[in-house]
């Protein structure tokens, strides 16, 4: 599970760089600076968690099964947190309304912070710092 996780992470990271290389040079002729503002916001929330996975993936002691449902919820949550904004940052270059999955920014961002709860809930529910050290 360690490795999937370490791998995920640096997927997500690659990808976010490419993303926000492809936001600072390549949009800015073809949407306007607010539409540019929020695809960053977008790779910078995916960093953020792509840096959380490699540290969850490297953190010995951690149960297995706590690992997996903090990881399962964070990739979850920047699925649909990040590209859902990367999808209405971009909405004005096609002809579907990406407005209509709107929706989903917020219950990723729900996700993401179940899954910053839940490392959190699973660290003091440890005895001592043995399983976490």
């Amino acid at each position: 599970m360690n490795r999937t996780i370490v791998l995920i992470g640096i997927l997500l990271g690659a990808l976010a760089i490419i993303l926000g290389a492809f936001g600072a040079h390549g949009l800015e002729k073809l949407v306007d600076a607010s539409s540019i503002e929020t695809f960053e916001v977008g790779v910078r929330y995916q960093m953020y968690h792509a840096l959380f996975l490699l540290f969850l993936g490297i953190w010995p002691n951690l149960a297995e099964a706590h690992k997996k449902r903090v990881f399962t919820l964070i990739v979850v949550g920047v699925l649909l947190f990040s590209f859902s904004i990367y999808l209405l940052a971009l909405n004005s270059l096609t002809s579907f309304d990406f407005k209509s999955i709107g929706f989903l920014t917020p219950i990723g961002g729900v996700f993401l912070i179940l899954g910053w709860v839940f490392l959190g809930y699973f660290v003091l529910k440890a005895k001592g710092m043995k399983e976490v050290e």
